[in-house]
């Protein structure tokens, strides 16, 4: 089977986070975003530009997330895709981009963080997890465990 691959937008949220209600009755959730960008030098370095800025905009479920858990500053990682559309402005047509999040996390590279998988469906909690011992790895796994001091 094929992957499934969509586009992603790394970055930093630039903006406070403001929510809204589509015409659908949906949560929206709308951030201006910047991203970094840099010039590599002969020398094997590299120069930090000025970011460029951008519109994020998110829907339903993942709206509700996303107004939880980011702040202004924080780096993240989208999976989504662009959509144009046309604005008029001073009587002028001028056509826009923004980012659609689908799915948006914080940037594990940039961000510091604890897990909570107590939370997850079906979690076993760690007193519950087995342990190497336990598992079943052929015969003697048990004790080929031992003998390396596991």
């Amino acid at each position: 089977m094929a992957f499934h691959t969509q586009q992603s937008l790394s970055g930093f949220i630039a903006s406070e986070e403001q929510q809204s209600v589509t015409e659908s009755g949906d949560t929206r959730f709308y951030v201006r975003v910047g991203q970094p960008h840099f010039r590599r030098e002969d020398a094997g370095g590299f120069t930090e530009l000025d970011p460029s800025f951008h519109d994020l905009v998110a829907y339903r479920a993942t709206a509700e997330r996303a107004l939880t858990r980011f702040a202004k500053g924080d780096s993240f990682v989208a999976e989504g895709y662009v959509r144009t559309f046309q604005v008029e402005r001073d009587g002028e047509a001028v056509q826009r981009e923004e980012f659609v999040a689908k799915k948006i996390g914080h940037d594990l590279a940039r961000t510091n963080y604890e897990v909570d998988r107590a939370r997850r469906p079906g979690a076993v909690a760690d007193r519950d997890a087995p342990s190497p011992d336990h598992l079943s790895h052929g015969a003697g796994s048990a004790r080929a465990g031992s003998a390396l001091g596991m």
